[in-house]
């Protein structure tokens, strides 16, 4: 049928494997049938309608297949007759060409529609493989899709697809960065400057702003606070917006506009029954069927009903999720890859802590070195920080039962769980940079303190949840190092911590395991400098060895090790605790047990860098335990 002479035909089939491509287990069936073959030389078919299905089917077979599945489709030349279709499509976007023979909506611009499925494939690809980035720039994609962009007064969805392409495509992209001249630039910046305040134009300047940092290097010196601050700016009135709160007023809104719909059709088909009264009585009309065109030769009814409201809460939920994504990234002077994330937070000997400042009225404030004074005043200006910590909070409960019992928006709950805890990434990535002399005094990270425990423990059951487990121990972590750097008594009681501990340690995410392993070890050693702890001591110290022996995750056990380390590094309590539970003696019982495991699983299984740290680890159990006899020694 993709071969049939009949544009039709060809046309129907695009949409049938379209709708079956959203369904993930028929993909490897359309694979082995070379569904990309079939489908790439239509993107560039004589009918616009037939392009439009077919690019449409691509793009869910790129969105649902994943990585593997872009990369085949990268092997399979799709990027050749894609490349063709975007420039063609931006050469002929001015002249809103609609198709030949029919126009089922007299507003369609089928250029502009085939433009935004191509632009979407695109994005897919580029953000899969390495390969289509790289024809991306060899072809100079970038002009072709920054006249799209420009259509964002007119079609904000097609300029919002544009903009998600951008912010990939420029991401670790240098030999893209020579593309962006003035013109470029200027292109970006007014989009970035547009006055809607719908949701979908704060997406779209949120994208922007997204893709300007990206290409900050390409920006004058003289001109990087000012931009900064247009970014920050765009971040701020996204962030400042109640996710909950647009939920219930737009929810109410599809209430009444379903209802005034209702009344509508109710008073056509009155009408209608008139009409064809009329008509019987006229023996020279013939009735035509109503909808009959519509059901033979419309495939819209397989694509999803126009839902404006939904689509304008999840534009705004991605606008927040996409800025404190980008937050997290000016919060890291080195820019670490995801791959070096849990090496660095399982290292307390990063470089990452610097000098930052504090303002009364915004409450934490981000001041990295790397970034300029200008920077630094624009987190300022326009309350990030706070508006960050605004957004660590768990969502509306309100909005949260509206969507779980309406399955259209029932999706939403997920991605206002993800805002949380970008949210609570953000707070953790601004505590690792934050000088512990400038973060507001006692009363500001006690009042923070606070405010993280009670999302942990103000539920009857401790949070389960992998996302929102690794980024609440995240926080915590950095958070009560920078406490006990400054003997500000823990936030959590003894019996707290180690439930949390528990709970995160049978956790399937070796992340959320490190960062409960490196929250018991720092507790641990400001109690170790208390009185009355031993028997604290003895349960942590427990805990810790069961980890350490039995973890099948050498970074997970090494973290371990490192945390009994300090926890028993010093103070009588420690040493008594030590004792008793018999830590010498099992620590050089398991000594040799971690030298083997390290050779038999160091190699292949963990990173150079990891391999750096399970070294440290090993040469510091040797030299633990010399001082462990040496102590015993002593006392004795």
């Amino acid at each position: 049928q993709l071969q049939h002479p009949s544009a039709e035909v060809r046309e129907y089939a695009c949409a049938s494997i379209s709708k079956l491509l959203q369904q993930k287990h028929v993909i490897p069936a359309f694979l082995q049938r070379d569904v990309v073959r079939c489908l790439g030389p239509l993107l560039m078919d004589h009918s616009l309608a037939v392009r439009e299905t077919a690019a449409g089917a691509l793009r869910n077979l790129s969105a649902c297949g994943g990585f593997e599945v872009c990369d085949d489709m990268v092997t399979k030349d799709i990027m050749t007759p894609l490349v063709a279709l975007l420039k063609e499509c931006s050469t002929g976007l001015d002249a809103n060409q609609l198709s030949p023979k029919k126009c089922r909506e007299m507003n369609k611009n089928y250029i502009e529609d085939i433009a935004n499925e191509a632009i979407n494939l695109l994005w897919n690809v580029c953000e899969c493989n390495n390969t289509a980035v790289s024809i991306f720039n060899k072809e100079g994609c970038l002009e072709a899709v920054l006249h799209y962009v420009k259509k964002f007064s007119t079609n904000v969805d097609l300029a919002i697809s544009v903009a998600n392409c951008l912010q990939a495509v420029t991401e670790d992209n240098p030999d893209l960065l020579s593309s962006f001249n003035a013109y470029a630039q200027q292109v970006l910046e007014t989009v970035m400057l547009c006055p809607e305040s719908t949701m979908k134009h704060i997406l779209l300047r949120t994208l922007i702003a997204g893709t300007f940092w990206n290409i900050k290097d390409t920006i004058p010196p003289g001109s990087l606070g000012s931009m900064v601050n247009a970014i920050l700016k765009i971040f701020s009135e996204s962030l400042a917006i109640d996710a909950g709160e647009t939920i219930i007023r737009m929810t109410e809104a599809e209430k009444n506009r379903l209802k005034l719909a209702a009344e509508a059709e109710t008073e056509e088909n009155m009408s209608d029954v008139t009409d064809s009264r009329v008509l019987t009585e006229d023996d020279d009309m013939e009735e035509i069927p109503k909808g009959k065109v519509r059901r033979e030769n419309d495939i819209s009814d397989l694509l999803p009903s126009d839902k404006w409201e939904l689509k304008e809460v999840t534009a705004l939920l991605m606008a927040q999720q996409t800025a404190l994504e980008i937050i997290v990234n000016m919060c890291c002077s080195e820019d670490p890859s995801d791959d070096e994330w849990e090496e660095l937070s399982s290292s307390d000997e990063s470089d990452l802590f610097m000098e930052n400042s504090y303002n009364e009225g915004g409450g934490l404030l981000l001041s990295p070195l790397c970034l300029s004074d200008e920077v630094n005043s624009a987190f300022l200006n326009n309350l990030i920080p706070k508006k960050i910590l605004e957004k660590t909070a768990f969502p509306n409960s309100v909005a949260l039962d509206i969507c779980m019992h309406n399955p259209s928006w029932k999706p939403l709950i997920k991605k206002l769980n993800a805002v949380q805890c970008r949210a609570l990434t953000c707070l953790h990535s601004i505590l690792l940079v934050s000088d512990v002399d400038c973060l507001g005094g006692v009363s500001a990270l006690q009042s923070l303190a606070q405010h993280l425990s009670q999302l942990v423990f103000s539920k009857t059951e401790l949070p389960t949840d992998t996302e929102f487990l690794e980024a609440i121990t995240s926080a915590l972590r950095a958070l009560l190092q920078t406490m006990a750097s400054k003997n500000i008594s823990q936030c959590m009681t003894p019996e707290q911590l180690l439930a949390l501990c528990e709970a995160g340690i049978h956790s399937s995410n070796a992340s959320v395991k490190v960062n409960v392993v490196s929250i018991l070890g720092i507790s641990g050693s400001v109690l170790a400098k208390g009185q009355d702890t031993a028997e604290t001591l003895k349960m942590i110290g427990k805990f810790l060895l069961e980890v350490a022996m039995k973890e099948s995750s050498l970074v997970v056990a090494g973290e371990a090790l490192d945390a009994l380390f300090d926890v028993f590094a010093d103070g009588k309590e420690a040493e008594k605790a030590a004792v008793q539970i018999k830590l010498l003696p099992a620590l050089k019982e398991f000594q040799p047990v971690f030298k083997m495991r390290m050779r038999k699983e160091g190699k292949g299984q963990y990173s150079t860098d990891q391999l750096c740290v399970l070294d440290n680890v090993k040469m510091n159990l040797r030299r633990f335990i010399a001082y462990q006899e040496t102590l015993g020694k002593t006392l004795t």
